[in-house]
């Protein structure tokens, strides 16, 4: 139930949603002052919302920094690869379809590589609400395999659908595992604090390494802070699902 809950809220706090409430609250008013109230209202949140430099400064606020391959400990065991990242319901199905994100994976990669870590641990199921898609996470170990990652290197919770399951999943699945204590969580920067909560709660201790930052560097160009861009608009979308997801998580005790 929480799972479906979680989707509906997701359409409700769109701002294309309130974009679109006050559009049609302009079109039934009656009033001519009425429609203008709800015109200017439109108006201003359409302006914000594309605002390039008001979305950036909130997610430079709320994206946890980039960690130095320095900071990390000499090896740890394994990357906690989370999903999230991949078009599963686009045919045809013998490839993976990156999207936003896609830092997730070649992170993951990179600290393999670059032996700061033994093994990559790729955690998430099927997102869908009505019909069982296959997992992004055999996607993402296809991938790695393709990439030279060693079946043996790799392994597998195909089960979660949200990041309460993931830490969950993957706690349950490191029993099988001992020795697998010195984690790094792999997530898009906008994701981490979240994430990093929800394994912190179930017991796990995973060191941050956040990837696919949405944030660029402050810039003082006018473009910045007055040209409108859609991308902006995007980004809002997303911060807003975050912010409250945690705010969410906080609040049932998950992170």
């Amino acid at each position: 139930m929480f799972f479906i809950l979680s989707k509906v809220l997701d359409l409700v706090l769109l701002p294309t949603v309130w974009l679109l409430v006050l559009l049609l609250g302009a079109l039934v008013a009656r009033q001519p002052r009425r429609q203008r109230q709800w015109l200017v209202a439109a108006a201003a949140l359409a302006l914000l919302a594309t605002n390039p430099a008001l979305t950036n400064e909130a997610l430079l606020a709320w994206e946890l920094p980039a960690v130095p391959l320095a900071a990390l400990p000499a090896r740890a065991d394994a990357a906690v690869l989370l999903t999230g990242i991949t078009q599963v319901n686009k045919s045809p199905h013998d490839r993976a379809y990156l999207g936003a994100g896609a830092d997730r994976l070649t992170h993951a990669l990179w600290l393999y590589r670059a032996r700061r870590v033994r093994r990559i641990i790729v955690s998430g199921g099927s997102g869908a609400v009505l019909a069982k898609a296959h997992t992004e996470a055999s996607d993402l170990a296809t991938l790695l395999r393709l990439a030279g990652v060693p079946n043996s290197d790799i392994i597998v919770e195909d089960s979660s659908r949200n990041t309460r399951e993931n830490a969950l999943f993957t706690k349950r699945l490191l029993a099988r595992y001992p020795g697998v204590d010195t984690l790094v969580l792999v997530t898009s920067a906008f994701h981490e604090r979240r994430a990093l909560g929800c394994f912190r709660k179930v017991g796990l201790q995973p060191l941050a390494f956040p990837a696919g930052y949405r944030s660029t560097d402050r810039s003082w160009s006018p473009g910045y802070w007055l040209v409108p861009n859609a991308s902006a608009l995007e980004n809002l979308s997303l911060l807003i699902h975050e912010t409250t997801g945690w705010l969410v998580y906080r609040l049932r005790g998950w992170c």
